[in-house]
């Protein structure tokens, strides 16, 4: 009997202690962190090899009159890398109208290239790369009456002598993170995979995301188009939803408005991610970049 009362009291003491432990809450572990947002990306759209001179349904046209009254997000900005001596669009009154057009709407104007053509600068000798610079800031200087401050080399080529130049003239090299791959190419200018082009880009782009800059709250992310491509022009409105489901697809987080929307804060962006370093040389996704630069090879100019 002492034994069964003994086991009985012992019993009895773990059954108090267990209650006693369950009615107290458990301490909060403090090394324990909360998983913290994700910071979002802004994405900074950017137009190459325009304006266009072409009559009837214009793409450059299209293009802005799409980011003005997308039902996405109506009033998107952008930076334009514009050819101002192209002898079918920036060195024509239509071109010249368009760029003014683009200044006045609030847009950002960046340099592209003062050549007639599409030539790279790293194939212009010191000579003709110092004429051209000087010739297409003036240009810039007096349609907008301001000098630009973002270059994007033709065919994406610098190397240590093109990068000093646009310095000396005030020039930061702005490459890109995301290509439509929609250069001006003879035929086809059509692109049927688009879509699954850019959701493959975004997933790449979770990859490494983290390690670009923080701005205003925002990682910005560039994404470039051409707008003197017609298929481009007719499908803006689409690459902007792609562009939003892309991001979704693969995880990114997009601020709560995706799209840049004031020329400050672009310009603020663009240096954040401009280029510092010549000998860094960036991929530039896309096929027809890698295959056109190998097919087209041009002689130096002295």
């Amino acid at each position: 009997m002492a034994h069964w009362r003994l086991w009985m009291a012992a019993v009895g003491l773990t059954v108090v202690a267990a209650a006693k432990v369950a009615a107290e809450p458990a301490p909060m572990a403090a090394h324990v962190a909360l998983p913290s947002s994700p910071v979002p990306i802004r994405l900074l759209l950017t137009f190459d090899d325009g304006p266009s001179a072409r009559e009837g349904d214009n793409p450059t046209v299209q293009i802005l009159d799409s980011l003005a009254r997308n039902a996405i997000q109506p009033g998107i900005k952008a930076i334009f890398f514009v050819q101002t001596g192209a002898v079918n669009g920036g060195a024509t009154p239509r071109g010249r109208a368009l760029m003014r057009r683009m200044q006045d709407e609030g847009h950002v104007l960046g340099f592209h290239t003062a050549t007639p053509g599409h030539t790279s600068h790293t194939r212009l000798g010191d000579g003709v790369l110092e004429a051209s610079l000087s010739e297409g800031l003036a240009t810039h200087v007096e349609l907008s009456g301001r000098q630009p401050a973002l270059v994007r080399p033709p065919h994406w080529a610098y190397d240590a002598r093109t990068f000093a130049a646009y310095q000396r003239h005030g020039l930061n090299v702005v490459m890109t993170d995301l290509s439509a791959n929609d250069g001006k190419i003879p035929w086809p200018n059509a692109s049927l995979r688009r879509r699954s082009h850019f959701e493959h880009q975004m997933r790449e782009l979770r990859r490494r995301v983290a390690d670009l800059p923080l701005v205003d709250g925002v990682r910005p992310v560039v994404v470039t188009f051409h707008d003197a491509n017609p298929f481009t022009g007719d499908h803006i409105d689409e690459y902007l939803q792609i562009l939003l489901d892309g991001a979704a697809k693969a995880g990114l987080t997009l601020a709560e408005r995706p799209f840049y929307d004031a020329a400050p804060a672009i310009e603020a962006a663009a240096q954040a991610r401009a280029l510092t370093d010549p000998s860094v040389q960036v991929r530039i996704p896309g096929f027809w970049t890698s295959l056109l630069a190998w097919l087209l090879p041009e002689p130096p100019l002295e």
